[in-house]
């Protein structure tokens, strides 16, 4: 994972609430074994009229939201199956932040365990990003370090994200990036408890 600071991106809206991971990333692109390679796919029954056209009408193939970072969203975002690709899938598209009112438990913890920053903020304040996300190049800085989301129009909002998971976000950790802190604990206590005879 890389380490998550401050960003500042191009925003895209999607006024959905409820998408599901099988909009995410449907079941049929779920065979792949590694996790990359699965942004082609994002939300492929909403982004394609037939294997090869884009629709047109897709919030994400508007020409103003091409190499948008930051996706807001509306409420219960990632709801459905469990699935870990969905968050492989919008992180291996480009975005690193996804900005609703809230998110279904199994996607918001999978995606902060993969580096991709999901943040709750008010209904009125997603309300306000949806609008200004209809605006070519609006962008939004989010610092992780402040819990804060700024845009240059004036509008701040602080979020809540747990002090454990902020701290391997910034460091760009997962579990086992952690578990390599305490590597010579560990040797240590296998070499004591548990001798090579």
């Amino acid at each position: 994972m890389q380490p998550f600071t401050i960003h500042k991106g191009k925003v895209a809206g999607l006024d959905r609430a409820n998408v599901d991971t099988d909009q995410i990333i449907p079941k049929q692109f779920l065979k792949r074994i590694e996790r990359t390679g699965f942004g082609k796919f994002l939300f492929y029954d909403w982004r394609y009229l037939d294997e090869h056209t884009l629709n047109p009408n897709f919030e994400l193939n508007r020409p103003e939201n091409q190499g948008a970072t930051i996706l807001i969203a509306n409420e219960n975002f990632g709801c459905g199956s469990s699935r870990e690709h969905a968050p492989w899938a919008l992180e291996d598209y480009g975005f690193k932040a996804i900005i609703a009112p809230s998110f279904a438990d199994i996607f918001y913890n999978n995606c902060l365990k993969n580096g991709l920053l999901p943040i709750k903020l008010s209904k009125e304040d997603v309300n306000y990003l949806l609008k200004e996300s209809l605006s070519a190049d609006y962008e939004l800085t989010i610092s992780l370090e402040e819990q804060v989301v700024y845009d240059e129009k004036g509008f701040c909002a602080s979020f809540h994200i747990d002090p454990y998971r902020k701290q391997l976000m910034l460091k760009g950790w997962d579990e086992i990036d952690l578990t390599f802190v305490y590597e010579e604990h560990i040797a240590a206590y296998e070499e004591k408890n548990h001798p090579i005879r």
